[in-house]
């Protein structure tokens, strides 16, 4: 019985993430030979033609959540993430949703004295 061959070091298999929205995730597995950059797995994937309105040109990229740029190289097993625009600063978020609860407590306890 034949042992199967291990992968290939001059193969990478790269992970391309982006999510469009939330709860939405855009996943594709690309092989790529060694060498590659972050603009090579990107083409790769298509994801700018399943996302027209995806500019890869301005967009913050990173590999397995720290920032890097179009040009960092590659290596196996690496997942290439695009980040998304925030639409709101997250402290502004909390301070939102804190207030919210407070409006929404404050009403609550108006009705329930009455």
């Amino acid at each position: 019985m034949a042992l199967a061959e291990p992968p290939s070091a001059a193969v990478l298999r790269i992970t391309v993430a982006y999510s469009p929205r939330a709860g939405e995730v855009d996943l594709c597995e690309v092989q790529l030979p060694a060498g590659s950059r972050v603009s090579d797995a990107l083409r790769a994937s298509g994801l700018a033609e399943r996302h027209p309105q995806l500019d890869l040109g301005n967009t913050a990229l990173g590999v397995w959540g720290a920032f890097c740029g179009a040009e960092q190289v590659l290596r196996d097993r690496d997942r290439v993430e695009v980040y998304r625009p925030l639409l709101v600063d997250p402290k502004e978020a909390r301070r939102r949703r804190q207030q919210q609860q407070r409006e929404r407590a404050a009403a609550a306890r108006k009705t329930k004295k009455r």
